[in-house]
């Protein structure tokens, strides 16, 4: 079931090159950033022209939708780059079941740089609009810390959920189950948000910085690119935390590599990934082994996956074939999120479900929402604004509960360091 902001039902989207400014994210809403940036490649949107929300993981509702924002917007295009041009930024809500809303944002303002070149698009109601007003920068607000403390999972609750996830392995539901906990906290009333985008996008530059509707964090995982027919994804799964000098650090990658259990829940992630993109593309090609993908608090196995697709494919569309993967559910994945459902106390919300961005040629790049918090803009009040952090494991058999708490401790780093 789908629903729409009240809106205008007709854009008109005009992208020109502008000079390049110093810092784009001094543009985002310092209490509500819309952000997306990896490798020195930045989209920022400023504003809301149009929003389409659903209820739980609507993908193709949104899809659909989208196509028919698209066909009725008046687009004049300057640029002509990934991201140029009427662009919307998302987050979907990880399972179809979820309370939490699936969104699709289109800003006034939408502000990007890529391969040397600076942009601005200016997207607004219907052919006679008022002008367009020029980017303005809003400078940061004072440094702050958060408060955090356990959510409804415990470290020694964690423990037990991985007990219930190798019963149901043992069982022979399922083969591989992702299992997550929880952390909750508040950050002071009126804390600029950019400062939680910029201290990610500093110490993980080669991750995915993402920040749409409160969702904020540093992913590494691609869930899917799709750049004029070209599909990329990377599959991640498998996971140790780095050594405190450097033989320990190779000692750790060696044996993540070499690791059976880790292997085995890589194979099952990349094997889910390649057969749901397998009826959708051509030319698939995955690597037959894995690589080790160096972050700075872990190594992870790491696979990209390259494949074709028709010109008449969105990012959106793969998105609802793809998610949710083996590497944040579990196999089989239907299996697998009944028992997440059953034994995790929690809605998940918007964590591990995809976060990105999508322009009107179809064209995006989509993540999975991991190292990350979403911040329940609604409730903030004088007290502050409370945020809920989640960090999963993979559970196979042999997997070890204390062990599996202990990556999930890692994982949560990211998102615990720059909230401090």
């Amino acid at each position: 079931m789908s629903e729409t902001v009240p809106s205008p039902v007709r854009l008109r989207a005009a992208t020109r090159e502008i000079a390049d400014a110093a810092d784009l994210l001094e543009y985002a809403d310092p209490a509500d950033p819309l952000v997306w940036t990896r490798r020195g490649a930045w989209l920022v949107g400023v504003g809301t022209a149009l929003t389409l929300t659903a209820i739980g993981a609507d993908v193709a509702g949104l899809a659909a939708r989208w196509r028919d924002v698209v066909a009725a917007a008046e687009i004049d295009d300057h640029v002509g780059a990934p991201g140029t041009g009427l662009v919307a930024f998302g987050a979907l809500p990880f399972d179809e079941q979820s309370v939490a809303t699936a969104v699709l944002t289109v800003p006034q303002l939408a502000i990007g740089h890529r391969d040397g070149r600076t942009w601005a698009t200016w997207i607004l109601p219907e052919a006679g609009g008022p002008d367009p007003a020029e980017p303005r920068p809003i400078g940061f607000g004072p440094h702050w810390s958060a408060a955090v403390g356990p959510g409804a999972l415990t470290p020694e609750g964690y423990q037990e959920a991985v007990r219930r996830g190798l019963a149901a392995i043992t069982a022979g539901e399922v083969s591989k189950v992702v299992l997550a906990r929880d952390l909750v906290g508040t950050v002071p009333a009126g804390a600029d948000l950019r400062r939680l985008v910029r201290s990610l996008a500093s110490a993980y530059p080669d991750t995915w910085v993402y920040a749409v509707d409160g969702l904020i964090g540093a992913s590494p995982e691609t869930l899917v690119s799709v750049m004029a027919g070209q599909v990329t994804a990377r599959v991640l799964a498998g996971t140790v935390a780095r050594g405190a000098n450097p033989d320990d650090d190779r000692e750790a990658a060696l044996g993540l590599a070499t690791s059976a259990k880790d292997l085995s829940e890589h194979g099952y992630a990349v094997r889910s990934l390649v057969d749901a993109l397998t009826p959708h593309t051509t030319a698939l090609a995955a690597a037959e082994q894995p690589f080790t993908l160096p972050l700075p608090n872990v190594w992870h196995l790491a696979t990209d996956v390259e494949a074709t697709t028709a010109a008449d494919t969105s990012a959106l569309d793969l998105l609802g074939v793809l998610h949710p993967t083996a590497a944040v559910a579990g196999t089989p994945t239907p299996a697998a999120l009944a028992a997440i459902r059953r034994i995790e106390p929690f809605d998940r919300g918007r964590y591990a479900g995809p976060v990105g961005w999508v322009d009107a040629r179809g064209d995006g790049e989509w993540a999975i929402a991991l190292r990350g918090a979403q911040f329940d803009l609604t409730a903030a009040d004088d007290t502050g604004i409370p945020f809920t952090a989640h960090a999963g494991a993979g559970i196979v058999a042999g997997s070890d509960p204390e062990a599996e708490m202990l990556e999930t401790r890692v994982k949560f780093r990211p998102i615990v360091d720059a909230l401090a």
